[in-house]
């Protein structure tokens, strides 16, 4: 049976009550994904976690929301998108409440990888509600807001998150997750309707409903994700000739060899159907998005301990030196979306980049008692500008490389794949420049860590201006 036409319009309480617990509940996970770097140095003091932990404490979220994004959507299509979507904003919620009790590491560890899956259940859900329930007159209407205001969720994450960290404790930005869930719970059940895509549903052993529930895919990719990162994390402590090291890379390798054979045997009907790369568009695309995506996640890493423990800023001015990066991808990105529609991504996507990586060399000079304005503010500007060149015209580009059947599935994909990059950056570069143990906390080897660490962002932004100069082409059309 088809699904029932939407009917919810903007104008209505319903309409309005929908897009609010989209919003909130969208909100809240890009929140985690910003503000946990700068309570870093805190909630390591406090606990006593190595520079391991502190890795693991961005990793652990960023690995199961990046493996399990995918599933999510399909679980949503399947079972009803706001049944799927509240179990996402409770689960979410409640392993957020376990992040801000954590008396130990571990338990900090272990509660962000319960947070990253329920975040994978929810942020998928927020977007496919709206898709799902609005009339198509009010659909890009709602998607917009939804766009711009989750957004402005972003912007004030490292900020509010400084506010909260100097007045009561790093707890209070996990803590601060419970009233909005309330608010998200009691919107959902009053406005949202429900949702689902009937063929998925109904129809069992077809290749539409093998392809959205690939669960092995899903299992093998984080099995994957998994065994590269704790080979990474756990190599400065263990070395790497250690059996668990090197028996987690043989783990990560043989998941990832399986997890392409899956694929490629399940052709259109996997969760990450192996034709799409295909396109040597969307191949690129994908490959300059883990190394663009890497430098941000290494770079916001180390910029927030370096600020704190260093510089000997507090945590509120730190989210606020993050400010104008966030502020101007908010600002810019519709523009740079519009030019990249007129003249084609490929001049974007290099000399983003290039700006990118001179505002990150800037930023490597940084040292105690700095003025913002005049060594601060200068790198993180210019680095704001180059993302804000690449980021809307890369996700464009993506989507106009493959067929409109895939839009979802390469969407998905490329919004894993940053994520991806993110954790592979945390990951390795301790490992690289030689930060471990409570280094973070002692002013020398952090600031030998850091200057090396945004040499490493540099060299991965440049590498990505390179990949777009030589390979990155107009998409002609659908493949």
């Amino acid at each position: 049976m088809p699904e029932p036409a939407p009917a919810l319009r903007m104008s209505t309480a319903a309409g309005r009550g929908t897009l609010a617990a989209a919003v909130l509940a969208s909100g809240m996970v890009f929140l985690d994904t910003t503000v946990v770097n700068v309570a870093l140095p805190r909630l390591g003091a406090e606990l006593g976690a190595s520079v391991a932990g502190l890795q693991w404490t961005v990793n652990g979220y960023l690995l199961t929301l990046a493996a399990f994004v995918l599933l999510g959507g399909a679980l949503g299509d399947r079972f009803g998108r706001r049944r799927v979507f509240l179990v996402g904003v409770v689960w979410f919620t409640v392993a957020s409440v376990l992040c801000g009790l954590a008396l130990r590491t571990d338990w900090l560890v272990a509660a962000r990888f319960l947070q990253g899956a329920g975040g994978a259940l929810l942020t998928p859900g927020s977007l496919s509600l709206l898709q799902a329930s609005f009339h198509p007159d009010d659909r890009a209407k709602a998607i917009g807001a939804w766009s711009g205001l989750s957004g402005v969720s972003t912007a004030l994450g490292p900020f509010l998150g400084g506010w909260l960290i100097d007045a009561l404790s790093w707890r209070w930005i996990f803590f601060l997750n419970v009233p909005l869930a309330v608010l998200v719970v009691l919107a959902t059940l009053r406005w949202v309707p429900e949702s689902r895509d009937e063929s998925a549903s109904r129809t069992r052993g077809s290749g539409r409903q093998a392809r959205r529930f690939d669960v092995a895919g899903a299992l093998l990719g984080a099995l994957a994700l998994a065994g590269v990162t704790y080979a990474l994390v756990d190599a400065p402590g263990r070395g790497l000739r250690s059996p668990a090291v090197a028996g987690a890379a043989l783990v990560a390798v043989l998941a990832a060899v399986v997890f392409v054979l899956v694929e490629r045997r399940r052709g259109e009907t996997a969760m990450l159907p192996t034709g799409l790369f295909g396109s040597r568009l969307f191949s690129v695309l994908n490959v300059f998005t883990v190394l663009v995506y890497a430098a941000l996640g290494g770079f916001t890493f180390f910029f927030a301990v370096y600020l704190q423990n260093v510089v000997g800023w507090s945590a509120l001015v730190t989210g606020l030196a993050l400010l104008p990066m966030t502020l101007l991808l908010l600002v810019g990105s519709p523009v740079a979306g519009a030019l990249s529609a007129k003249i084609g991504p490929r001049l974007l996507l290099t000399v983003g980049p290039v700006l990118a990586a001179v505002g990150l060399l800037l930023l490597r000079e940084v040292g105690p008692g700095a003025s913002y304005w005049r060594q601060v503010l200068p790198g993180v500007a210019l680095f704001g500008v180059g993302l804000t060149m690449v980021v809307a015209p890369l996700t464009a580009s993506v989507l106009a490389a493959v067929g409109d059947r895939f839009a979802g599935v390469a969407s998905g994909f490329n919004n894993a794949a940053s994520r991806v990059g993110g954790l592979l950056a945390v990951a390795a570069l301790p490992l690289l420049v030689g930060l471990s143990g409570s280094g973070y906390e002692q002013h020398a080897p952090l600031t030998a860590a850091y200057r090396g660490a945004l040499l490493w962002c540099s060299g991965l932004l440049l590498a990505g201006a390179v990949i777009a100069a030589l390979l990155v082409r107009r998409p002609q059309g659908k493949s």
